[in-house]
This record gives C-alpha cells, sequence and structure tokens, in this order.
C-alpha cells in the first residue's frame, strides 16, 4: 500500500540519487531537466506548487505504508479548475530493484483518488514515451484508456519517440474504484 506525500526540499537528493543517467532523467522528465538533475532546478520545480486552493500542480513523493521507506515520485499537473482536467506527469519507482511489482499501480491510483475525488476533476490524462509496455500496462490496469499516439514528439541521441495518449474520465474511475464522488 501506498502513500503520498508532498514531495519537498529534504526530499531532492534522494531523487537526484535515482536518476544515475541522462536517459533515465529524459524519460522521466521529457526535456523539463537537464542532466545532471540538480536541486536548484528541483527548487524551481517545487515553486509554487501543492497549495490545494491555487496551484495547477502537486508534486509528490510515494511512500511504502508498511516501511515508512520512500519508494517513488509522481505528479499531477497541468490542473485546469474551468475544464476539470488534469495531467499526471513524472512518474518513478526509484529503486529499479522495485520496479514491475506493483508499487506503480499503487503510486497512480492513489494520485487518482487525489485527482478525482479531492480535486473533483473530471478528466486524467497522461502520455508514456515508447515503447515503454510495462508503463502502458500499468496504466491499463488502473484504468486508463488508449486515446492515440502523437507520433514522432520526442527527439534523444538521435532517435525520435511517440507519446502514447491515454486518459480516464470521472465516471469511468467511479466504476473501476467502486467510489461516490
Amino acid at each position: 500500500m501506498i502513500r503520498l506525500e508532498y514531495f519537498e526540499q529534504h526530499d531532492f537528493q534522494q531523487l537526484i540519487d535515482w536518476i544515475p543517467d541522462e536517459a533515465l532523467l529524459t524519460a522521466w522528465s521529457g526535456n523539463l531537466f537537464k542532466f545532471p538533475l540538480t536541486k536548484e532546478s528541483l527548487d524551481w520545480y517545487i515553486k509554487d506548487t501543492n497549495d490545494i486552493e491555487k496551484s495547477d500542480a502537486f508534486i509528490y513523493k510515494a511512500v511504502d505504508i508498511e516501511t515508512g521507506q520512500v519508494v517513488g515520485h509522481i505528479s499531477l499537473g497541468s490542473i485546469s479548475r474551468k475544464n476539470k482536467s488534469g495531467r499526471i506527469t513524472r512518474v518513478l519507482v526509484g529503486q529499479q530493484t522495485k520496479r514491475c511489482k506493483g508499487i506503480c499501480q499503487a503510486m497512480t491510483s492513489a494520485l487518482l483518488k487525489i485527482g478525482f475525488e479531492e480535486l473533483r476533476l473530471h478528466r486524467i490524462s497522461l502520455g508514456v514515451y515508447g515503447p515503454n509496455p510495462a508503463a502502458v500496462s500499468c496504466y491499463e490496469k488502473c484504468g486508463f484508456y488508449t486515446e492515440g499516439i502523437s507520433r514522432d514528439t520526442f527527439l534523444f541521441e538521435g532517435k525520435y519517440f511517440s507519446m502514447i495518449e491515454m486518459s480516464m474520465l470521472e465516471d469511468e474511475y467511479r466504476k473501476i474504484y467502486k467510489k461516490e464522488i
């Protein structure tokens, strides 16, 4: 089981340690950060976030409830209160040995609860750089539907990557998670 807590300055070093190379940084953040990840860039990243009334981004660390250990990172951004929508971004299970063990699915489910139940969103989307079948499978297990593919949207080390666009609507969330909103 996973609990999401706000990502703060004292969490920076752990995230920096989890991202040892440019390929992983790029997979995690696209063009948002340059390698190496720094405390200064993370200061900018969390500036003006996590105020439930005003912010358009919420950045979390994922804590394993049983061990108290921080196991991942996830954010919900691009929040439009007018359109009642948001976008899951920058999802990372920290230690490579913990990947493919349900942590990402638990993190995503916890974030969906915040988005649909606390923020009262109607739609939550995300994008996966392909090919990443493990991520696509994780999000499908959470209830996301594939909307389409934006072809060759990202260039890294001379190779183009496409973006698989996925989303979930509030009524789909209610059906899967048996929640009244």
